[in-house]
């Protein structure tokens, strides 16, 4: 059981965003963000989206960094990722 985080690489809203995943379990990802501060309001149905400058203080709190086709890879493994397809629409 691991948090992952990918490489800040996402742009949007004048920032670059990484991603925060659980390999095993949507609780102790939820777990993990609180007690780093990260609010709720940064999850997308599987995920947290956090900032660049957060990445280091994430890593030093236990995050492990990984690449993001291995964070999808692992992602899709855990049975936690929700496909694109069941993804509400925003208009």
């Amino acid at each position: 059981m691991a948090i992952l985080i990918d490489d800040p690489r996402w742009p949007a809203h004048g920032r670059l965003w990484a991603h925060l995943v659980s390999d095993s379990d949507l609780a102790e990802l939820h777990a993990f963000a609180a007690a780093a501060g990260i609010p709720r309001r940064a999850f997308d149905l599987d995920h947290y989206d956090v900032p660049d400058e957060r990445h280091a203080d994430l890593v030093a709190l236990g995050a492990e960094h990984v690449g993001g086709k291995e964070l999808v890879r692992r992602l899709l493994a855990s049975g936690l990722r929700v496909p694109g397809r069941d993804r509400p629409r925003h208009a």
